[in-house]
């Protein structure tokens, strides 16, 4: 299981899920251009010491990121409010990659036909969106519970 941002714009939420991709072992991916330099410090404090802990591929376009993922044979699964099914009644694979759009504006129409899966999160009517960190965190937890790919650590 991973998970790519496409062109993040908010340094927190990219932080905190680099730091949640961390606990759970699980790669993340980074579709530049981004809204900051991972250096910013907003960054760096919501991932805390752990983003120097994840598997972090950054991919300088969309373009070079497609590449490598259909020479891959990923399965991109895209999270969208557009999304025609919900998440929880996905079967997910442990392949599969979980593509979360910029918290500004999603992702381009582009992006959204590329992926092989486009699926929502329900929530109640009137409301626009989740938080992307909460979103992410959300669905990562369900697709590592079906696919039973979660690090099975020791809690401390």
């Amino acid at each position: 299981m991973q998970i790519a941002l496409f062109q993040p714009d908010i340094p927190q939420n990219t932080g905190t899920i680099l730091r949640t991709c961390a606990c759970l072992d699980v790669a993340a991916h980074i579709i530049e251009p981004a809204g900051f330099a991972l250096s910013d410090r907003l960054f760096r404090r919501a991932g805390m010491d752990y983003i120097d802990h994840v598997s972090l591929t950054r991919h300088d376009s969309w373009s070079h990121f497609e590449d490598w993922r259909r020479q891959a044979g990923y399965r991109l699964l895209l999270l969208t409010t557009r999304g025609a099914g919900s998440y929880l009644d996905f079967r997910y694979d442990g392949a599969d990659i979980l593509l979360f759009g910029r918290e500004s504006k999603g992702v381009p129409d582009e992006v959204f036909a590329a992926a092989d899966v486009r699926l929502r999160i329900p929530m109640r009517g009137g409301r626009r969106s989740l938080n992307v960190a909460v979103a992410a965190a959300m669905v990562l937890g369900e697709a590592l519970r079906q696919t039973g790919s979660s690090n099975r650590g020791t809690v401390s």
